[in-house]
């Protein structure tokens, strides 16, 4: 995620949220998703056990049900599209929504966000809110959550935005 991957990367100047979570410190993506009206991810998903080579132990792995794919992730592109994508996904890791979030890269760095207005999968209301308050520069756009696809000219010219923004300085 790039609120975290960004706070130590001196080569960053600046980030682009694309229908992503924003979290701030101390927050999890589980905190975010039980407070959205607007994701039905949480339903959506299939809890897979997988071996952490620690002996028997084992964790949780989180994967969207192939038949909830379109609905849930991907409406905004043909069920062919969406097909593939079901069979070809792979799973999240629970801790990444369990873990806590360290210091956000959007406190100290320019920001861009792009709204996916369809948004079910994070959830339209729990990004905007997210890019509001990290203070990004907010494009929305009618689409899904995998907006960078389904409307790939829109996502192009916000980095486009941020580049010239950015290298001005």
């Amino acid at each position: 995620m790039i609120t975290n991957a960004a706070t130590n990367a001196n080569n960053v100047v600046g980030l682009v949220y694309v229908a992503a979570f924003a979290p701030d410190e101390g927050e999890s993506l589980a905190d975010i998703e039980n407070n959205t009206r607007d994701s039905v991810l949480l339903q959506a998903l299939d809890a897979l056990q997988y071996p952490t080579g620690q002996g028997e132990e084992t964790a949780v792995e989180f994967a969207i049900k192939p038949e909830n794919i379109h609905d849930t992730f991907a409406a905004d592109l043909p069920t062919e599209q969406t097909s593939v994508m079901a069979a070809t996904q792979g799973p999240i890791t629970e801790l990444a929504f369990s873990e806590p979030n360290g210091e956000p890269a959007w406190k100290n760095l320019p920001s861009w966000a792009v709204i996916s207005t369809g948004d079910k999968t994070v959830g339209t209301d729990v990004v905007r809110s997210m890019a509001e308050r990290s203070g990004a520069t907010i494009t929305e756009v009618e689409g899904s959550h995998v907006v960078m696809m389904s409307k790939p000219q829109v996502v192009t010219e916000v980095i486009l935005t941020a580049v010239a923004a950015t290298t001005q300085k």
